[in-house]
């Protein structure tokens, strides 16, 4: 049986004086930003990047040094590296908003409840459906349509569709909406997850904590 190739790797490149990760990974938005923010919080400089995607895989490939100008230097730190860069991959893959539906049972709530959820833009991620004498107990995860965080004001949208005292949100970890904030500063690390744009183009770019290595 194949074995499934390391999501994050750290090897030496002696001749450079640098050391190179690279991340393959399904790609997900967010994914170039929560990577650098990892090693510009880690402290390492990142002097040369290339970052593409092919379908749904990421490729993330860095040069890496100390703010001292040194590689990765033991084992113990290469280790520490990896688990971090590990966790940020999986930092924003969560199943979603948890909503849970109690009421009497009837033929076609589930489709009812679904129909609404498609029309809102939700996706269900998970769904756990179950019956307890005459009551439906019903419990979804649902993300927005590309698997990301939903809007308060959607699910407030859907909760008055539904009726508000049958389906209660009981993870509340959405983003609430916020249309007067600031658009990001040109240059920002903030502004780095919409960096990758194309599936299959391959491209190098710059930012304030990466430095040309010419």
């Amino acid at each position: 049986q194949q074995q499934q190739p390391q999501p994050v790797t750290v090897e030496d490149c002696a001749d450079k004086g640098y050391s190179v990760v690279t991340v393959r990974c399904r790609d997900r938005p967010k994914l170039l930003f929560d990577t650098v923010c990892t090693l510009t919080d880690m402290e390492y400089v990142v002097f040369h990047a290339t970052v593409f995607a092919e379908g749904p895989e990421a490729h993330q490939e860095y040069y890496i040094r100390h703010m001292d100008g040194c590689p990765v230097s033991s084992e113990g730190e290469r280790q520490r590296l990896v688990h971090c860069l590990e966790a940020a991959i999986r930092r924003r893959n969560s199943e979603g908003i948890r909503l849970e539906l109690c009421c009497e049972d009837r033929v076609g709530l589930l489709s009812d409840v679904t129909r609404i959820f498609r029309e809102n833009g939700l996706s269900v991620a998970r769904a756990e459906v179950a019956t307890r004498g005459s009551k439906a107990v019903n419990t979804f995860y649902v993300t927005d349509a590309s698997g990301g965080a939903v809007q308060s004001q959607t699910i407030e949208a859907v909760r008055a569709a539904i009726g508000q005292s049958i389906l209660r949100v009981k993870d509340e970890v959405y983003p609430k909406a916020s249309p007067t904030a600031p658009a990001p500063e040109s240059g920002r690390l903030s502004s780095l997850g919409s960096l990758v744009r194309s599936r299959s183009e391959k491209f190098l770019y710059n930012l304030g904590l990466i430095k040309s290595c010419s």
